[in-house]
């Protein structure tokens, strides 16, 4: 076996760029730290030995919730040089959610701070992040490499793998363990709009060839300066930021996270080429003053902006504001990127552009047929970054393919030129602020909660945020005790923004709810 894809594309800026400036840390107005990427690469080496000395093995999961620091990054590459799959989690997510995914995944631990720690269920360690950190600074003074040796484990997807084995004391670099294009990189949990979220898994080389079509597609490399504000603990900061920037060998800003009073800081301070961006930000971007848009403007190469739809309206003032059309794609955490405007040429607002390099894109009717162009059909998507198969869920991966055709559950139309505009969700997920919201996970709540008869969660249109959950019941429950319970069991851009006290919900002759009917 032998080392996979993903680390040799990282090791061109992690060894080949060694005394380049990688990470810039810390957030705007504060202290700011610079790594080298080759100080990168000794940190995550130290912390695979401290993961190794705690006794995972290839195959096994390692949770981290954590919000963005570089600790995140050790850790995911640490696991990444082990064979064992990163499984990030938002640190929104209360114990309900936390105790569904550590339930599912079965990880050997949980990477987590002291004050999210008790979120972790009984029986899986919480380690503390920093703890771990200091006991790869510790082993690094008296590393040992480890020598893979083949083992074979009941690891999930795995089959044949390499163990890891601490030898005697000798050469301080750590030996990283072999991979291939199929091996498990990371469980990023998701679901559709019924049941309990489940985890698609992401091989490595689903997460390197994603990253070489977007460092070709957009032009990335080691002279941009790439501005991280998205959390990456989602596909969208992990799978695209952090893997293109470790693709390119690009300078990366790693902010805490987006905070729209300290932005124009932000910007000025680090001065960005590159800008990952939700709907959301882009509209939090547009209350600068104009003087200082003009600014970020001209220093600016590329926004990108994804993980909902980004209103016309929002790309027309960011275009005035800013001189820059903002470049909108597509992508699933499934799928990672498949669809994009182009970096050359019209970037049309409402629409996401054309199937990617490598990416090939069908759009069907209810009978399974190509539909008409102009016509509206379920987007289907194939390519070498669709992931495998859902963790544990053999029923839930074969119904989300067809014919080798991974089903993303969106309704899209394609023009004359291949351009593809989304027409809404064949489903009813919610995307509020980049974050996939599901109905029926806060039903649940609500249906467990005194006074309630009935329950319904709809998806209402927000200038902020895109979509905001709004929810529906029956009974004689209070509001705010709503509001309280889903506060405490839920993330915060899960909790409902309204609760509307019906007589009863509508239905129809079969007795399911009629949800179009709540969205009027």
């Amino acid at each position: 076996m032998t080392r996979g894809p993903l680390l040799d594309l990282f090791e061109a800026s992690l060894l080949g760029r060694a005394a380049e400036p990688a990470l810039d840390l810390g957030p705007a107005g504060g202290p700011v730290e610079t790594l080298t990427f080759g100080e990168i690469e000794a940190r995550s080496d130290r912390m695979a030995r401290a993961l190794g000395a705690r006794g995972l093995r290839p195959g096994d999961r390692l949770v981290a919730q954590l919000a963005n620091r570089v600790e995140l990054l050790d850790l995911f590459l640490a696991c990444l040089k082990l064979g064992v799959i990163f499984v990030p989690v938002n640190v929104l997510y209360r114990e309900r959610e936390v105790g569904h995914i550590v339930g599912d995944a079965e990880p050997v631990a949980v990477a987590t701070t002291p004050d999210l720690a008790g979120l972790v269920p009984p029986g899986t360690p919480a380690w503390n992040v920093d703890e771990l950190a200091g006991e790869a600074a510790r082993l690094s003074a008296t590393a040992a490499p480890v020598i893979p040796r083949k083992d074979r484990h009941s690891r999930g997807p795995s089959q044949e793998t390499e163990r890891p084995q601490v030898i005697a004391q000798g050469d301080p670099r750590f030996t990283r363990v072999g991979t291939r294009d199929d091996s498990p990189a990371a469980i990023v949990y998701t679901s559709g709009t019924t049941g309990r979220a489940k985890g698609a898994v992401l091989t490595h080389g689903n997460l390197a060839a994603n990253a070489r079509t977007l460092v070709e597609a957009w032009r990335i490399t080691a002279a941009d300066r790439y501005l991280a504000v998205l959390p990456l603990f989602h596909v969208h900061g992990l799978g695209n930021g952090v893997c293109s920037w470790l693709a390119s060998g690009c300078r990366m800003r790693l902010a805490p996270r987006f905070e729209h009073d300290r932005a124009e800081a932000l910007f000025e301070e680090f001065r960005p080429t590159l800008f990952f961006g939700v709907p959301t930000v882009y509209v939090r971007l547009l209350d600068l003053k104009d003087s200082a848009a003009r600014q970020i403007g001209e220093r600016m190469r590329l926004f990108v902006s994804g993980s909902a739809p980004l209103p016309a309206p929002v790309f027309e003032a960011f275009r005035a504001k800013f001189g820059h059309a903002i470049l909108e794609r597509y992508g699933m955490t499934e799928t990672l990127m498949t669809i994009g405007n182009p970096y050359d040429g019209e970037r049309r607002p409402g629409t996401v552009g054309r199937p990617l390099p490598g990416v090939d894109v069908r759009i069907v009717g209810p009978d399974g047929r190509d539909v008409a162009e102009g016509e509206t059909g379920q987007l289907l998507v194939r390519g070498p970054a669709v992931f495998e198969g859902y963790w544990r869920q053999p029923e839930a991966t074969a119904a989300a393919f067809a014919d080798g055709w991974f089903r993303t559950g969106d309704l899209g139309a394609r023009s004359a030129d291949g351009t593809v505009t989304l027409r809404g969700r064949a489903s009813e997920l919610i995307i509020s602020g980049g974050f996939n919201v599901y109905p029926r996970e806060i039903e649940d709540v609500l249906l467990e909660q005194p006074g309630v008869r009935e329950a319904a969660v709809v998806g209402a249109r927000d200038e902020r945020r895109g979509e905001r959950p709004v929810a529906f019941f029956a009974g004689d429950a209070d509001q705010a005790a709503l509001e309280a319970a889903c506060r405490r069991q839920l993330a915060s851009f899960k909790v409902p923004t309204a609760f509307v006290r019906l007589e009863a919900l509508p239905r129809n002759a079969l007795g399911k709810v009629q949800k179009h009917l709540l969205r009027r």
